[in-house]
């Protein structure tokens, strides 16, 4: 586990945080191979197991036979051979990380069950219907007390990759509130409702779509060049820009915000994640030679959001988490038709990106899945009013009432937040400069080791040097004396003979 979250520490270099925490789920997700597990053999792991129960809690023993069963079916479904005692004891950290970080040993049925769901293999619908029916009656219908524990349930993981700010933070009612809004007046809602919320991609859970995206984009693969790193063919993410000709970018230097000198990126641009058509081409460019012609106030008139924003109490003090829905003119009617039929047109492959980007919050990609758009552009504007008509309400809110008192001890938190993280920032930078120095000396004794290393071989050249030498002199003595010998014996041959 802790080479995991090395892994996932190594992405926060990702500019936007609906992308940075899909990539960390990804990451998660490969890791923990549940990549591989379709939805019908958890359902049957879950019936065999008997976790029917939404509200029934489990301990480490049953998580841990649960856990079991799904590998060794994975194992037995995909022909694969796979270390189950290690994925079950890396899934079972991961879920108290999640669901139990106090290590009670304690788990609810319907927190094991988001979290595997969320992360196996399955089409996203099919997976919304699933929670969705985790939490409704026995009439098909849920009010707003069982829709927020699921969302309670899912807001967790984002919080557990400490995410969670950028969604709307752990309060799940102005999510549950907006999803209510699809069926105004009634205390219930049908699944119908909880998808066509669902498909607006909401604030608080606009990470899960983009998770799949980024999934079905892995395989993806560009017959274009990248206008800054000029990779070619472009893998993964393509994003091309609708202001400029030929200018495409690849997922790594859009996602790291990286630029080229003299280069600046502009807005609106599109997002690919499956190749493109050549109608699609076609329809882009005729997008970038109308785009040309307008000028940098007509996209501030007209910025476009690829979610649902999701308003809270602390969005006044907030700058990180934009509040409001798509600012359009209501005087321009030609405008707002334009802007309507423009994301009517969005393919299930594209998504736009909106023109104010912030490096905190990336407005998570949406298209148009039915021709219901501009009735759910309508809503939008609906909730656009009814929410800024209730925010002076929470603002002349009196210190005295129940709701200032609430306000301020929220306010009062977030101070407490602030000033922990400026601590934390301060302890970082602290550890920052000692590695600093610690590598600064390692690179001293570095350099020591090798000057002595090369000291001991110039010794050791020298030391063979020498005994060479000495061995040639051996040599020559030896060689003189056996001159002498034949020398003397000659001499007396000679005198013998005479």
């Amino acid at each position: 586990m802790t080479e995991l979250y090395q892994a996932l520490a190594d992405l926060n270099n990702i500019k936007f945080s609906a992308y940075r925490t899909a990539m960390k789920l990804r990451h998660v997700q490969k890791a923990l191979r549940l990549d591989l597990l379709k939805l019908s053999s958890v359902v049957d792991v879950f019936r065999e197991q008997e976790l029917q129960h939404a509200e029934h809690v489990m301990d480490v023993v049953e998580v841990i036979h649960a856990l079991t069963s799904l590998y060794e079916k994975l194992e037995e479904e995909r022909s694969i051979l796979i270390n189950i005692p290690l994925c079950v004891d890396m899934c079972l950290n991961w879920l108290l990380n999640v669901y139990d970080s106090g290590r009670n040993g304690k788990m609810r049925v319907l927190s094991f069950k988001t979290g595997l769901v969320i992360l196996c293999n399955a089409d996203i619908q099919e997976k919304y219907k699933y929670l969705f029916r985790q939490v409704c009656g026995p009439g098909g219908l849920t009010d707003q007390k069982h829709l927020s524990l699921l969302l309670h349930e899912a807001i967790q993981i984002p919080r557990q990759l400490g995410e969670v700010a950028a969604f709307g933070g752990s309060n799940v009612e102005p999510s549950v509130r907006s999803c209510f809004r699809m069926a105004p007046g009634k205390s219930a809602i049908e699944v119908s409702h909880f998808l066509e919320w669902m498909s607006l991609e909401p604030q608080s859970v606009v990470w899960l779509p983009v998770l799949h995206r980024v999934t079905v984009a892995e395989t993806a693969k560009h017959q274009a060049r990248c206008y800054i790193c000029k990779q070619c063919p472009i893998k993964g993410f393509r994003y091309r820009s609708l202001k400029q000709f030929n200018v495409d970018i690849c997922q790594t230097c859009f996602l790291t915000g990286r630029t080229t000198k003299g280069k600046k990126l502009h807005y609106p641009i599109m997002e690919y994640y499956t190749p493109t058509t050549s109608g699609e081409k076609m329809r882009d460019f005729a997008k970038t030679l109308k785009n040309k012609f307008r000028s940098k106030q007509y996209f501030s008139k007209h910025p476009q959001r690829g979610y649902l924003p999701v308003q809270s109490v602390l969005e006044v003090e907030s700058s990180e988490t934009p509040c409001s829905s798509p600012r359009l003119p209501h005087a321009d009617t030609h405008s707002r038709i334009e802007h309507f039929a423009s994301r009517y047109e969005f393919s299930l492959t594209r998504t736009v990106i909106a023109p104010y980007l912030c490096s905190d919050i990336l407005p998570a990609a949406t298209s148009a899945h039915s021709p219901e758009v501009l009735q759910g552009e309508y809503r939008r504007l609906k909730w656009k009013h009814e929410e800024a008509a209730a925010s002076p309400q929470l603002l002349e809110s009196g210190p005295g009432s129940p709701a200032g008192q609430q306000d301020e001890e929220l306010l009062a938190e977030a101070r407490v937040l602030r000033q922990h993280k400026t601590r934390l920032e301060t302890r970082m930078q602290i550890l920052e400069d000692h590695n600093k120095q610690l590598e600064s000396q390692l690179h001293r004794l570095r350099e020591l080791l090798l000057e002595k290393e090369r000291q001991e071989m110039l010794t050791n050249a020298g030391s063979r040097r020498t005994r060479r030498q000495g061995t040639r002199k051996d040599l020559s003595q030896v060689k003189g004396e056996e001159m002498w010998r034949q020398k003397y014996f000659y001499l007396r041959v000679a005198i013998i003979e005479t």
